[in-house]
């Protein structure tokens, strides 16, 4: 499972599996369902122009307007939808730069540029092949721009990290979680679950370090920076349910 790094919001890197060559290859078949939805619509609207001059002229700006948004469909939709089309989005890819960061202008162009490349000239090939057998499942646009594809759905469901049940008779050590919000205390399951399945400890201590700033909190010694973390979701999950009695 190939991973890249991603710095969040809040100042923390959490890794994120790479979107796999199945998911690319689906979200794009999506995308051309969207164009074969189109093309047949305007045959329809071609067919009902009443005259035969005006079916010309309907016929011949409905090519016009289908190629430009053939074309540019792609740049277009990563731009204005952070990094994806529809069938991204129904697939919950994305694309990213490397660095974690939101691509930029230039990088989304490129990637563009050599969609000639990776799909037209060599009829879909070069893509899926450089997809397939490169180190992050990037195709050829991907290498040029610096970027690549992730999966946006966490690994872990939500009824798993921030509403999993404490003891009725739990004290919190730590009382002001409600300075806290749904959203860190996902990402703290999240930063736990990605220490128990790659060791690193860097994103733990990352996230202690963020989390010790917003709580103005005084650790006890013999608590370590992962246990803290543990007992800051705990004290949130309970106060939270408290509050909801």
């Amino acid at each position: 499972m190939q991973t890249v790094r991603v710095t969040t919001s809040q100042n923390i890197d959490i890794d994120y599996e790479v979107a796999g060559v199945g998911e690319r290859t689906l979200a794009r078949l999506l995308d051309m369902a969207v164009f074969v939805a189109l093309y047949i619509l305007g045959l329809i609207v071609a067919l009902l122009a009443g005259r035969s001059v005006l079916r010309y002229i309907s016929f011949i700006a409905i090519i016009i307007i289908y190629a430009s948004l053939f074309v540019f469909y792609d740049l277009i939709c990563e731009i204005a939808m952070n990094g994806q089309s529809f069938g991204k989005r129904i697939m919950k890819i994305k694309v990213i730069s490397l660095d974690g960061k939101r691509p930029s202008l230039s990088q989304y162009l490129l990637r563009w540029l050599f969609r000639i490349v990776d799909f037209t000239l060599s009829m879909q090939a070069c893509g899926l092949i450089c997809a397939a057998v490169s180190e992050k499942q990037q195709r050829l646009g991907d290498m040029v721009a610096g970027t690549t594809l992730i999966k946006t759905h966490p690994r872990t469901k939500m009824n798993n990290l921030v509403f999993k049940p404490v003891e009725d008779n739990y004290v919190p050590v730590f009382k002001n979680t409600e300075l806290l919000s749904d959203k860190d205390i996902t990402l703290l399951q999240e930063v736990i679950r990605n220490y128990q399945q790659t060791g690193n400890r860097v994103v733990v201590e990352s996230a202690a370090d963020r989390i010790k700033e917003i709580l103005s909190a005084t650790v006890p010694e013999e608590m370590d920076q992962l246990k803290f973390l543990k007992t800051v979701v705990s004290d949130y999950t309970h106060l939270a349910s408290q509050t909801e009695v």
